[in-house]
């Protein structure tokens, strides 16, 4: 075995292990091994980005430098000059033809969160937030699936968005631990939670309720979106993306009948019920 083969057999199962905690670790373990290989370098590579933009280690600066490393060394590695910490990407590139724009997406949504902490931002800069750390994840999942680029984008679209809204609802009070906010500002100004942009005292409002339940709509608009593409039964393996939807709308309806007033407690699913899951939507047919 080569030194990049061992990097990249020791990134793998360092990132197995880590997912085994997430949501979406039942999802990729449905998956034939040479996609589902594909599926953890892709996760593997968000979680050592995320961990620079959230792990606070460094200042502003160096972790930007650290982004900017990944994104020369994510251009030497297509250049054919691949460095060692992106060499476990390589196999799942070449075999799916995973796009470099989309890596260096995802990079910039990470450095949005290193430049500064982000606190309620205006939609617009909400919706290429999400663009960027979810849904071009997406665009790199749905090369894997095998899916046709046009109903494939369009899926990562909406089910990113409705993904990473979900993500941003039930995490409120874990970001706002670290100074963030990522509610969009028009929505806290129509609810007069605005006058003041600090953090804790914005998320101690309960009128933040409101605010929540709005957002909750919007994530509720792209999974309906993303279970019409779903639907028309697209060319590729669906079954992953239709069980992450149907397991994260399921988290958005629970953390909406808990309600998004103080005080709050983070919703997740038991595995019984990810099970349950499972079955209903016939994924093991």
């Amino acid at each position: 075995m080569t030194n990049a083969e061992n990097i990249g057999a020791g990134a793998a199962k360092a990132v197995q292990k880590k997912a085994k905690s997430s949501s979406f670790y039942l999802a990729m373990r449905l998956m034939p091994a040479e996609e589902r290989d594909a599926m953890f370098a892709i996760y593997a590579f968000c979680r050592k980005v995320d961990d620079i933009a959230d792990d606070g280690v460094g200042t502003r600066s160096q972790r930007h430098e650290k982004l900017e490393q990944w994104r020369a060394d994510l251009r030497g590695l297509y250049a054919g000059t691949p460095a060692p910490q992106v060499r476990f990407l390589a196999p799942a590139i070449a075999q799916y033809g995973l796009r470099l724009e989309d890596f260096l997406a995802v990079l910039d949504g990470m450095d949005m969160d290193v430049a500064e902490d982000i606190v309620a931002p205006d939609l617009a800069t909400l919706d290429l937030y999400c663009d960027r750390v979810a849904s071009a994840v997406g665009r790199l999942s749905i090369k894997v699936f095998g899916m046709e680029e046009e109903p494939g984008f369009e899926l990562a679209h909406h089910l990113g968005r409705a993904l990473q809204l979900t993500n941003i609802l039930r995490d409120i009070d874990e970001d706002a631990a670290i100074g963030r906010l990522y509610l969009p500002r028009e929505y806290l100004q129509e609810m007069d939670c605005c006058r003041s942009l600090d953090v804790t005292t914005i998320v101690n409002k309960p009128e933040i309720d409101a605010v929540c339940r709005k957002v909750a709509q919007v994530a509720h608009h792209h999974y309906d979106e993303a279970q019409r593409i779903l639907s028309a039964r697209p060319k590729g393996r669906i079954k992953t993306p239709r069980l992450m939807g149907a397991v994260y709308s399921e988290i958005l309806s629970a953390s909406e009948a808990q309600g998004f007033a103080p005080p709050r407690h983070r919703v997740s699913l038991p595995r019984s019920r990810l099970l349950s899951l499972v079955l209903r939507q016939g994924l093991f047919g």
